[in-house]
């Protein structure tokens, strides 16, 4: 592995919590449907796309049979819901230790993308407050694949003119967790209690915990000790 140079970061959950606005966008969506989905249902929805999210929802009623024509309304309804809902997301929306975070990575010279299923994400980030941190934002409609695919994390290394073992991935998922290792980028799990085959390179419990030096260093100890 070379010398670490960019951070890539997902956004709903590491650098804001959007899950509880898109749970309740969702839910409408739902209810209209006749199907009921609660906050420990709507874990499933965490790192997937929109679509992919419609799908497991009309999943639990398989009788609804819907057109391409009706999802694609759905759809917009929801994010038309969502967007009602993020207006007065403001700088107040940060996470705990992410401003710190940020600021010490700009000032050391590193790189960092967004990797995001979000299509929203370069609006959350103006109103956060946090664009100009960010030196590439992935467009979720350029992708072929969704997480797990490593696809948008290969993207995001692209989009910063590096390497892949040269990004560190952050993120608060199994599936991005899955595919930053599958890109080959070492990664931060960020309140995930739980894992399954693929596992992090470090783990924290809130992103209050996260600190950049250390992260750093023990990813390169690491590397060392298995390369």
């Amino acid at each position: 592995m070379g010398e670490i140079k960019g951070l890539v970061f997902d956004l709903d959950g590491v650098i804001t919590d959007t899950a509880e606005r898109h749970y309740l966008a969702w839910k409408r969506i739902a209810h209209r449907l006749g199907i009921a989905i609660d906050r420990e249902w709507n874990e499933r929805l965490k790192g997937i796309s929109r679509t992919e999210s419609l799908e497991l929802i009309l999943a639990e009623n398989p009788t609804l049979l819907l057109d391409s024509e009706e999802k694609a309304q759905l759809l917009k309804e929801k994010n038309a819901h969502y967007l009602e809902l993020i207006a007065e997301i403001t700088a107040a929306d940060i996470l705990p230790g992410i401003p710190e975070l940020l600021e010490e990575a700009k000032n050391a010279g590193y790189r960092m993308a967004i990797a995001s299923a979000s299509k929203n994400a370069p609006l959350i980030l103006e109103r956060l407050g946090l664009s100009a941190m960010f030196d590439a934002v992935v467009d979720p409609e350029s992708l072929k694949q969704n997480k797990p695919h490593p696809e948008i994390f290969e993207k995001a290394a692209q989009a910063l003119g590096l390497e892949t073992q040269e990004c560190i991935g952050f993120e608060d998922s199994l599936a991005g967790i899955e595919g930053i290792k599958r890109a080959g980028m070492p990664a931060v799990a960020i309140a995930i209690p739980i894992f399954a085959e693929w596992l992090p390179d470090i783990e924290v419990t809130a992103t209050r915990e996260l600190n950049l030096k250390e992260i750093v260093r023990e990813v390169t100890m690491k590397e060392r000790v298995e390369g």
